[in-house]
């Protein structure tokens, strides 16, 4: 019997960027479905939600995604430029191109089957530290190439129906929230929340549990 979960999943994200690895290695080995559901961030969905931090928080943050990202064996490097922009008052603007049009690329590429594979090609190209200006040139084409997709597809599919893959993000976030967390990356298995991408191995061990089979 196929196993299946949820994943919520943000592009501005760096512990999302962090597990996607691991999750095409699961899906790759073992009888098992990735619903990959794409949500805003939280600087975007509530920029307020940061104001409120500890300063520590910020701190903190910044200390243990390097960290994280060299015990993972990731290369690792705040993407150039942030998929969200911020203005030098440090507030958020309304408009971000950037990261929704990534969030929807994000939801078309799902929709055609190939949602993990993009997330783990493009998160790779933002956060991997290789790419400068990633937003340019073909390095999204590129991404979109690996991942078994054609960019160009995708894009018309986005500029065409902008308002519907909007509106598939704010279900997702409907959805996320109602499995139990507002943060990314969230997996959800059996109506069980799994927040962080340090909860891998627990989900996995959960799957297990329920009959967790190779692929043959």
């Amino acid at each position: 019997m196929t196993l299946s979960y949820d994943l919520y999943w943000s592009f501005r994200s760096p512990y999302s960027y962090m597990v996607t690895p691991r999750l095409r290695v699961l899906e790759r080995d073992h009888d098992v479905a990735c619903q990959v559901r794409l949500v805003y961030p939280l600087a975007v969905r509530t920029p307020e939600f940061f104001d409120t931090r500890d300063p520590l928080w910020l701190s903190y943050f910044m200390t243990d995604v390097f960290r994280e990202a060299a015990f993972l064996g990731l290369p690792f490097r705040w993407p150039r430029p942030d998929p969200v922009q911020r203005e030098p008052d440090g507030r958020y603007p309304a408009e971000q191109p950037y990261i929704h049009r990534l969030t929807h690329l994000g939801v078309a590429a799902a929709q055609r089957g190939r949602g993990l594979a993009f997330l783990e090609e493009v998160s790779r190209t933002i956060w991997g530290g290789e790419v400068d200006d990633w937003h340019q040139g073909d390095h999204l084409a590129r991404a979109s190439e690996r991942a078994g997709l054609d960019y160009d597809e995708l894009s018309a599919a986005v500029d065409a129906e902008p308002d519907r893959h909007r509106a598939v993000v704010e279900e997702n976030q409907v959805a996320q929230r109602k499995a139990g967390h507002y943060g990314v990356p969230l997996m959800v298995f059996g109506a069980e929340p799994f927040f962080g991408q340090d909860r891998f191995d627990q989900m996995v061990w959960r799957m297990q549990a329920q009959g967790l089979a190779a692929r043959i």
